[in-house]
């Protein structure tokens, strides 16, 4: 259950919000097939927390921005939901690569974009998918790997490409680094 620890093993998602197609723009690519499993990614014992805000909550929320700048209120308002589920590893974390290009190559089908971090340090690798409607993103998923922890962010959205960084440091997203490089992951 959303919000609750739980020991290691398969947990199904939400269902993932498909937006309509504008008029004008061509149809989206097919959604990703089935739920996307990040809980096989870690291969060693963790214990998993999560949390979603929902449209609701979200809406809520902006009263945090009140004193703002607008842009910023834009940015908040482009939002549908953020779900965030941390892992934490017993001890050192141990990461299946195999799972991993499974799951990059289930979003890759349905159309993302995948970028790294070049010059990330070793220990810590962001991964971060993007899918665009038009210009406009409109589902971001985030995945941190650590030493003991592993965050995945996702975020259901109507924002464009620089609207990312007005998020950074909020609703669980990480801080952008002002070192990371993002390039294309292959």
């Amino acid at each position: 259950m959303l919000g609750e620890p739980s020991q290691g093993g398969p947990t199904t998602p939400p269902p993932a919000y498909v937006p309509a197609t504008p008029p004008g723009y061509p149809p989206a690519p097919p959604a990703v097939a089935g739920p996307l499993n990040f809980d096989a990614v870690m291969s060693s014992a963790y214990s998993q927390s999560a949390f979603t805000f929902d449209r609701s909550m979200l809406k809520a929320a902006d009263g945090f921005f009140a004193g703002g700048d607008p842009e910023t209120r834009r940015v908040v308002a482009g939002l549908n939901s953020i779900t965030v589920r941390n892992y934490r590893a017993r001890d050192f974390a141990r990461y299946d690569g195999g799972a991993l290009a499974f799951l990059d190559g289930q979003l890759r089908t349905a159309g993302w974009r995948h970028l790294v971090n070049a010059n990330a340090h070793a220990g810590n690798t962001t991964d971060l998918w993007l899918h665009f409607s038009g210009g406009d993103i409109n589902n971001v998923t985030v995945l941190t790997r650590g030493d003991r922890v592993m965050n995945v962010i996702a975020v259901d959205c109507d924002l464009r490409p620089l609207d990312l960084l007005h998020l950074s440091g909020h609703f669980g997203i990480p801080k952008v680094d002002e070192n990371a490089v993002m390039v294309p992951a292959h």
